[in-house]
């Protein structure tokens, strides 16, 4: 009985991985709040999302309830902050960016539907403190 011949077996198994390479986006952060977005009446589409730092405001999720309880926080990157890291959380994301690009910067709010609105003020005046005013709220589509 003849051999069976796998000469072209990496090659198949390089474009296999390759497909996979190109096909997959990575998640750049791990949300660790509870999100439910609000219905928007208007949306806007970003143009640039590599130019867009998110801020997640909402209680913790069910994993995290029990270190961390059922009050509403702030989530910066993989981490649990309070509003006086936002100022060092903007000049990390501007310094990652080139010169013409900072200008472009867009902060995204992704806040919770039930969160309270005092937190968002806060986080809207520390913004405003660090002259990142160019904000974007996140919402679900109105259907």
């Amino acid at each position: 009985m003849p051999g069976v011949n796998t000469s072209s077996l990496p090659d198949i198994v390089f474009m296999v991985l390759f497909f996979f390479m190109v096909t997959t986006s990575m998640r750049t952060t791990e949300i660790k709040v509870q999100v439910r977005l609000p219905e928007a009446s208007e949306s806007v589409k970003l143009e640039r999302k590599d130019l867009t730092s998110y801020i997640y405001i909402g209680t913790p999720i069910l994993s995290m309830q029990a270190q961390y309880g059922n009050d509403v926080r702030i989530q910066l990157n993989d981490s649990y902050k309070t509003v006086s890291d936002i100022g060092d959380f903007i000049a990390s994301a501007r310094e990652s960016m080139s010169e013409s690009d900072r200008q472009l910067m867009t902060t995204a709010l992704r806040v919770d539907e039930y969160a309270r609105m005092g937190t968002v003020t806060d986080v809207k005046q520390e913004l405003r403190r660090c002259y990142a005013l160019k904000i974007m709220y996140s919402a679900r589509r109105a259907q």
